[in-house]
């Protein structure tokens, strides 16, 4: 029995994208090439049903070598490097415990449980429609794939976490909080950094582009002014997990490693 990670690119957005190229591939035959219609209707059904055509097979295009290059059966499973990477800041006491946020099919609650045998992990995921793919028996049989058993997964809300304060020896996430609408992103860091206890360690990998978070230097700057006792912001486009080439083609630019010690 093998894990089944999935992928980070939903295959049926690669598939409607596809589908949706072919569409109006095939309407810009039949109305913009055919003799079906005529004169300047002609000529716009032409020009929106060929644009639409190109649109989608860039699209399409792009969709297809994202979907490849997370693919943790490919050769080049980016995925898999960027989950083993953040799991190798990971390091809890014995009998310690660690919470990862938006843990989607349990890669990197799993991992990180791998390498602290001698702990317990809880993932947590709201499993919204948008990743369906992505639920609790998909983590749960992927632990079971992995032959471990110091993980449990359940439902949970990034926003407002049901755990007390300083609940964890380390807490970690992964491309997670971008995609949850906020005025206020440092916010849920904030939020995740309230359940790590004195001395725990966190890694966060997420896109901490400017427009997403604000000033995430200045961020960096908030918590050592708060105590924490080590805080970096590295790069993960400079061929940690990726190359720069990668993460402008990917739309993954701004891509970093929050990790420190609280």
């Amino acid at each position: 029995m093998k894990p089944d990670y999935k992928n980070w690119m939903p295959k049926g957005m690669v598939l409607t994208a596809v589908t949706l190229t072919a569409l109006f591939l095939i309407l810009f035959l039949v109305f913009g090439l055919s003799g079906l219609v005529s004169g300047k209707l002609k000529t716009v059904l032409f020009v929106i049903f060929l644009i639409g055509t190109v649109i989608g097979f860039f699209v399409s295009l792009w969709m297809a070598l994202m979907y490849r290059a997370f693919s943790y059966n490919g050769k080049r499973q980016m995925s898999k490097q960027i989950i083993e990477g953040i799991a190798d800041y990971v390091t809890l006491p014995e009998n310690g415990k660690g919470l990862d946020v938006g843990c989607g099919s349990g890669a990197l609650t799993i991992a990180c449980a791998k390498r602290n045998p001698d702990t317990s992990f809880i993932g947590i995921d709201r499993w919204g429609k948008e990743y369906a793919s992505f639920n609790l028996p998909l983590c749960e049989s992927n632990a079971k794939a992995e032959g471990v058993s110091n993980v449990s997964f359940e439902k949970g809300d990034a926003n407002k976490l049901n755990f007390p304060d300083e609940s964890f020896d380390a807490v970690t996430s992964n491309y997670v909080y971008h995609n949850i609408p906020s005025q206020s992103r440092q916010d849920i860091l904030l939020e995740t950094l309230r359940v790590l206890k004195k001395g725990g360690t966190f890694a966060i990998h997420d896109i901490f582009s400017k427009h997403k978070y604000g000033d995430m230097n200045a961020f960096v700057q908030k918590l050592k002014d708060m105590g924490y006792e080590r805080v970096e912001l590295i790069d993960t486009t400079d061929g940690k997990f990726m190359t720069k080439f990668e993460s402008v083609w990917m739309e993954l630019s701004g891509s970093a490693l929050l990790t420190g010690k609280k």
